[in-house]
């Protein structure tokens, strides 16, 4: 009997302990821990359940900065690559038949013709008055060279003074007077270099006039100073013209130049040389050049003019079409959102609401790279982020949500 008692005191002990000491290992091994566990994480399921019910529901789009067209664009419209009034710079009346307006010209065809009335005469008088400068010069040069050789007469004439005078067979008076005569004969030289000058300063004045004369001329006939198209009528036969009248205007339509005005926050993605697109109003598409960005700001808008060059070999692309120019520029990741998704921090800054970990929302200032038809293209974002679309107005940063994802192609 004691010994029975002995072990069942022993067996009553190693079940205590195991239930006091190894009380997890024991329920493991019956089975009582998945029991357990499971219903812990079925209280952590309620839990965050009912944590959810309370949170804003939002919905959220996961987007991904994708490749965006690069191209820079822009309105404008083509102008003319050349233009110019051409005026008269005389007084006389139109003497050629005109010619209508849209006529192709080409460097130097004539455009208007006027009655050369008396300046023919006037340019045969100024001619006449140079050949006559121009005979006088034999007759200064030689009254130059006989004042030379006066000097030299004098010259001997006064050596020989000089030496008698000294040995005594010449008087002194002889002596004064050969000095005297070559004084006159060196005052001979500089008139006839002064009637020298003056004869060539009058040949000088005689070919001023015949130039003159004969530009006077060339004012006569108005030619075409490039290749163009008549924009206007030339001046009617018999009409006056007088300096600054029009006789035409004439457009230069190839190359044609694409004007535009780039915005100051996209100028520093403009370069020179740069390829660039455009569709006319009509419909064509064209590509050219840019040949031209402007250093100064237009003081109203804030915007830089630019230019580009775009062959026009069949005339077909007017002056003063509207276009829309598109500039290459270096390439960009951006996300394109609904417009609505944009929304103003408490600050006033533009941006979007995120949901972060935890589903707790973040706000996130972006720049608007473009805004099209399907919607705006921002940056400023990581490569993936959870944008709130619908809901953002109500809730702030910091706020726990529950959001409902929407498919990208939505």
């Amino acid at each position: 009997m004691r010994l029975i008692s002995f072990i069942n005191a022993a067996l009553v002990i190693v079940a205590l302990y195991f239930l006091v000491f190894e009380r997890d290992a024991l329920f493991a091994f019956a089975g009582r821990g998945d029991v357990e566990e499971s219903a812990s994480s079925e209280t952590e399921e309620a839990v965050v359940s009912i944590a959810n019910e309370n949170a804003v529901r939002v919905v959220a789009l996961r987007s991904v900065a994708r490749e965006i067209d690069s191209a820079v664009l822009l309105r404008g419209q083509t102008k003319a690559n050349r233009q110019v009034e051409v005026l008269a710079e005389t007084t006389s009346t139109v003497i050629s038949e005109p010619m209508r307006r849209g006529a192709f010209v080409e460097a130097g065809d004539l455009l208007c013709e006027l009655d050369p009335g008396t300046r023919p005469a006037s340019l045969a008088e100024a001619k006449a008055g140079k050949l006559e400068a121009e005979s006088r010069i034999p007759e200064a040069e030689a009254r130059l060279e006989e004042a030379h050789a006066l000097v030299a007469e004098a010259d001997i004439n006064l050596k020989a003074a000089r030496k008698l005078s000294e040995t005594g067979f010449g008087s002194e008076t002889r002596r004064v007077s050969s000095e005297a005569a070559m004084s006159s004969a060196e005052a001979g030289i500089k008139s006839a270099e002064a009637g020298l000058e003056a004869t060539r300063a009058g040949i000088e004045s005689a070919a001023a006039e015949v130039e003159a004369a004969q530009r006077e001329m060339d004012r006569l006939t108005i030619e075409a100073p490039f290749q163009g198209l008549l924009e206007s009528d030339t001046a009617e036969l018999g009409s006056l013209m007088q300096p600054g009248t029009l006789c035409a205007t004439i457009i230069q339509l190839d190359p044609i130049k694409l004007v535009g005005f780039v915005p100051e926050t996209e100028v520093n993605r403009v370069q020179v040389g740069a390829l660039a697109s455009a569709q006319l109003v009509t419909g064509r598409q064209v590509e050219g050049r840019v040949t031209f960005l402007s250093r100064s700001a237009d003081e109203t808008t804030r915007t830089f003019e630019v230019e580009i060059t775009v062959p026009n070999e069949d005339l077909t692309i007017r002056d003063g079409q509207t276009a829309t120019i598109r500039i290459s520029a270096e390439g960009a990741k951006a996300h394109l959102l609904p417009q609505s998704a944009l929304t103003l921090s408490n600050e006033g800054q533009l941006g979007v609401r995120t949901v972060g970990a935890g589903d707790v929302v973040d706000f996130m200032p972006v720049r608007v790279l473009r805004d099209t038809a399907e919607g705006v293209w921002i940056d400023g974002l990581p490569e993936t982020t959870d944008i709130i679309v619908v809901g953002q107005e109500f809730v702030v940063k910091g706020v726990t949500v529950n959001p409902t994802y929407q498919e990208v192609t939505q």
